[in-house]
């Protein structure tokens, strides 16, 4: 297809969010309990307040590029009527944001001239209006809206979006690049709890890591590189040796700004191949169609609900398949993609596992698989 008709054909395959009809109002809140010192920004009858919060991680997360213990985050609430919602915004290090940039950007958030929450778009409009980029702290105000909006309404989020939490997948599990010993003995830990691992690659340790998961268990894997792949010859000859050991698909085996050797490797894989850093918002899917077999949307990376939906719609219009992934996130914002997962192919939600200081009750896991809390808006539960 010709990128001309692609553009003209995409545009048709986003749907706009349709709000169910109003029930019960939620009676109470809990107490919300701030780690650091709460900012405080009064809107009309919405008030917008945060705080930052360092999520521990309970073991080193290593990448192709880097590796780190923490993960800084700004938790986001928005108050309305008695009712509170619940946003989050997390910076992990290739993002470019950090904690202060997030809160300068919510300290010029001014939601006086909206006096009904459920005007979703047109709040949201306003708000990635405010500057091009700050993607993480656009998701953490889009996240905290849903949730009050479900509140207000007595609504799960998954309703709100027409879908059936039935229908959650499993989620994968993400293994981190380590020694051979450490990567069996997080394999093990993960044995009958998850379906699917996902392992981090793009490093000449790659077949060593696989080949100690295997020693552990013959569960799919998926693998994700990180750009870290150089050279699409040598590229495609891991793809072949992956596939023959049970990996399912490939997230990002290239640089970003290495279209054309992608498009080379997706066109000859044994597997799909899913965009991630090459993909951030919608505008993107254009770039890559053709690229890659698919695309991975995360909240932190295209402001939220409102734009992770339109995107599900865009691709699925297109006929590319579609993954919900995750940042180490807390069950805030990990609960918040959860309930788009009825629509994709895979899921990876695990943010919220990797960490040992989470402030939230939401989403949990039976056999592995996503179950959707059945409460308004997000579901969640203070800690």
């Amino acid at each position: 297809m010709l990128r001309s008709e692609f553009i003209k054909r995409s545009l048709a395959g986003v749907t706009a969010l349709v709000l169910a009809p109003n029930l019960l109002l939620e009676a109470t809140e809990r107490k919300s309990v701030s780690k650091s010192k709460k900012h405080t920004s009064h809107s009309g009858k919405m008030t917008l307040s945060w705080y930052k919060y360092d999520l521990s991680l309970a073991h080193t997360f290593t990448v192709a590029s880097y590796s780190r213990t923490t993960t800084p985050t700004v938790q986001v609430c928005l108050s309305y009527d008695g009712l509170v919602g619940y946003g989050e915004a997390s910076m992990p290090p290739y993002l470019g944001h950090t904690q202060d940039s997030v809160c300068a950007f919510l300290s010029k958030v001014d939601l006086s001239g909206f006096s009904d929450p459920t005007e979703i778009d047109e709040v949201l409009t306003y708000v990635d209006s405010l500057s091009e980029g700050d993607a993480p702290a656009k998701a953490a105000i889009d996240i905290a809206l849903h949730d009050l909006v479900g509140k207000i309404t007595g609504t799960p989020l998954y309703r709100m979006l027409g879908l059936s939490a039935g229908k959650a997948p499993a989620t994968s599990f993400t293994i981190g690049i380590d020694a051979p010993d450490v990567v069996r003995e997080k394999t093990r830990e993960a044995l009958g709890k998850y379906r699917i691992l996902k392992v981090k690659v793009g490093r000449d340790t790659d077949r060593e890591m696989i080949q100690a998961i295997r020693s552990v268990t013959d569960l799919p894997l998926v693998v994700d590189a990180n750009q870290g792949w150089r050279n699409r010859e040598q590229a495609l000859d891991m793809l072949h040796w992956l596939h023959e050991q049970g990996v399912l698909m490939a997230e990002q085996p290239m640089p970003i700004d290495r279209l054309d050797d992608i498009a080379w490797l997706t066109e000859r894989s044994p597997m799909p191949i899913f965009a991630d850093e090459s993909v951030q918002r919608l505008r993107d899917i254009k770039r890559i169609k053709g690229v890659f077999s698919g695309i991975n949307i995360k909240l932190m990376k295209c402001t939220g609900i409102r734009e992770a939906w339109r995107m599900i719609n865009y691709a699925r219009a297109e006929g590319m398949r579609v993954m919900i992934g995750c940042m180490t996130e807390t069950s805030c914002a990990v609960t918040a993609a959860a309930h788009l997962s009825p629509a994709v192919d895979f899921a990876d939600l695990d943010g919220n596992l990797l960490i040992t200081n989470d402030l939230y009750r939401g989403v949990t896991l039976n056999d592995g698989k996503l179950v959707l809390p059945i409460g308004p808006g997000l579901g969640l539960t203070k800690l």
